[in-house]
């Protein structure tokens, strides 16, 4: 509704925001709600651009940022509001960057606002919380931002006790995220737990390898496949530090241009190891890789084998005995959220 606070100005536009298209579109979902709501006015739907016009000329658009660059879609573009539901399921860098959008004209009085509803979990739980739920109220109004708690008891449209039955079958996490708005319950796989992680400005100094997992699959546009990692970790006297984390949805000649570019960078120093899947085709990958990507590089296949979760143990264990740590860069939240979840 807040959205719809200033159609009668000519110069208004509003943004509202879910990570995938699919979200939008879900029933009661933001499109379907104002479809319910603005239909019976006079404003115009545009669904090329996903777009309500109001009779002022005011706009309302709806939009996605399922993958981090989709950001930019947003470049060049000006909105005096802009919404994200669901925060949590989008990255800090996508929050930020929009920020970026908000613009008014000189003589303008229509006011600038960035707004987001949310419950906790998610990839982004831990920025989300650090930015609006663990500062206190005085930290809050010093920044300019404000965390306006509600629970389900406070929709008096809710059939509150239906919707409760549905979240009692959930796992004790999530339903504590959802019903209590919890923020200080994690959903965890067993092997990994967040405190057991040092955060260090510097990584630590010793033999140093960068270990590539490649994804099974090509990245499609409106696809959701693996992710090809690349993890640089250092290891002295036992200890082991996570340096660096290389993350990318690519095709096949993007990803080799990532894996060669970051071997430049680690250097000839750096073991390179890359997981081999079973079969001709994984020999035949790791045998392209080290005569045409990583020539003269230290490069080595290593054939998978057994489960991931008991080939984690080693690690689980080291980190457990506070053995690892992990430097303070802008991947390490969402890689520590994969660890806590894993292997779920």
């Amino acid at each position: 509704m807040a959205a719809l606070q200033f159609v009668t100005l000519p110069q208004y536009t509003a943004l509202l925001l879910r990570r995938t298209y699919a979200d939008l579109s879900l029933p009661e979902a933001l499109m379907d709600r104002a479809d319910t709501w603005l239909t019976p006015t006079d404003a115009v739907w545009h669904a090329k651009n996903t777009t309500w016009e109001f009779p002022s000329g005011a706009t309302l658009t709806f939009g996605y940022l399922e993958h981090e660059r989709d950001k930019y879609r947003y470049q060049g573009a000006a909105f005096q509001f802009i919404g994200f539901d669901e925060l949590t399921q989008f990255t800090e860098s996508q929050y930020s960057y929009l920020f970026s959008r908000l613009r008014r004209l000189k003589d303008s009085d229509i006011p600038i606002r960035m707004r987001a509803a949310s419950n906790p979990g998610d990839i982004g739980h831990d920025w989300v919380k650090a930015r609006f739920i663990t500062p206190t109220k005085h930290e809050l109004h010093e920044s300019g931002r404000f965390f306006v708690p509600a629970l389900m008891e406070d929709n008096p449209y809710l059939d509150v006790a239906a919707y409760e039955y549905i979240l009692n079958k959930l796992d004790p996490v999530t339903r504590a995220q959802l019903k209590k708005g919890n923020w200080d319950i994690g959903l965890e796989g067993g092997l990994f737990k967040r405190e057991w992680f040092n955060i260090t400005e510097t990584p630590l100094q010793g033999r140093t390898v960068r270990a590539w997992d490649l994804a099974a699959t090509e990245w499609k546009e409106g696809e959701d496949p693996d992710w090809t990692v690349g993890v640089l970790m250092s290891e002295h006297n036992g200890h082991v530090c996570i340096c660096d984390v290389q993350r990318v949805r690519a095709n096949a000649g993007d990803v080799e241009l990532l894996v060669k570019q970051t071997a430049q960078i680690d250097g000839h120093n750096v073991q390179i190891f890359m997981e081999q899947e079973p079969g001709s085709s994984g020999k035949g990958v790791i045998d392209h890789y080290a005569r045409k990507v990583l020539q003269g590089y230290s490069f080595y296949g290593v054939p998978s084998s057994g489960r991931k979760d008991v080939r984690a143990r080693p690690l689980s264990a080291a980190a457990a005995n506070g053995l690892v740590s992990v430097v303070n860069g802008p991947w390490a939240r969402e890689f520590i959220n994969e660890l806590v979840a894993f292997p779920t």
